[in-house]
């Protein structure tokens, strides 16, 4: 293994300590304890040299959008004893892959989905946690724009229902991502409400994954226990191409 750039270590142990910052500022807002948030670095298009620099500066939840993408890292940085969450829209026949590799899958908004990854799980003798995906975004919903991924609000418990009853997963909460152009707030205090009637009737679903670089604050206001950060971190990222 090459030793890591030092001035990019500098700069991503400055982002990390601002992003900390933000985020005590934002639970002393809210009357909570920054122990109550975790934070999961999204490192999609960056090297698994970043995902060694996060986990040298303590961080130990890394997040993926794409198992192509995904899996070669994970597998690249096996030893450091990381958490891997998938947060990208999952496709089925990725399920086997996924599986292998990731602890927490966000992205579950289809009961197919959720039946085929506790399937491959079982199959490779793990355990999955999954979230239920929820779409917050009214326009996806009603074809108005491009879809989105999610489960309509109103279907989240039968999706939450799904996961629960499968051997190799366990119902871990939700999650979503704000609409675009939307008050982050408001829609973050949609997915609570969703979040608050899973739990009444699945006690330990307490994960509210919710919350990007941009809209942090708005998150940690709304209750949730899980931000998904990757620009704030590591920069802007270059577009993907293929």
């Amino acid at each position: 293994m090459t030793h890591a750039d030092p001035a990019r270590v500098e700069r991503v142990r400055a982002n990390l300590a601002a992003v900390r910052g933000r985020i005590e500022a934002a639970c002393a807002a809210a009357g909570r304890s920054p122990e109550e948030v975790s934070l999961v670095a999204v490192t999609k298009t960056y090297p698994a040299s970043d995902v060694r620099i996060l986990a040298s500066l303590g961080v130990t939840d890394v997040g993926e959008n794409r198992d192509q993408e995904a899996a070669p890292k994970a597998a690249e940085t096996a030893d450091l004893g990381l958490t891997w969450h998938f947060v990208g829209q999952l496709q089925t026949n990725k399920a086997r892959s996924v599986a292998s590799y990731a602890d927490v899958v966000h992205s579950v908004d289809r009961a197919r989905l959720a039946r085929v990854l506790g399937d491959r799980a079982a199959a490779a003798d793990r355990r999955l946690t999954c979230l239920v995906q929820v779409n917050l975004d009214e326009d996806s919903r009603a074809g108005v724009i491009g879809p989105r991924g999610g489960v309509d609000p109103n279907d989240a418990l039968e999706i939450a229902a799904r996961i629960d009853e499968h051997e190799a997963l366990t119902l871990g909460g939700v999650m979503a991502v704000a609409p675009r152009g939307g008050d982050p707030g408001a829609a973050f205090a949609r997915l609570r409400t969703v979040a608050d009637r899973i739990r009444d009737r699945h006690p330990l679903a307490t994960v509210i994954s919710a919350g990007m670089s941009a809209d942090l604050e708005a998150a940690v206001e709304r209750g949730a226990t899980h931000l998904r950060l990757g620009t704030a971190l590591l920069g802007n990222r270059e577009p993907i191409v293929g």
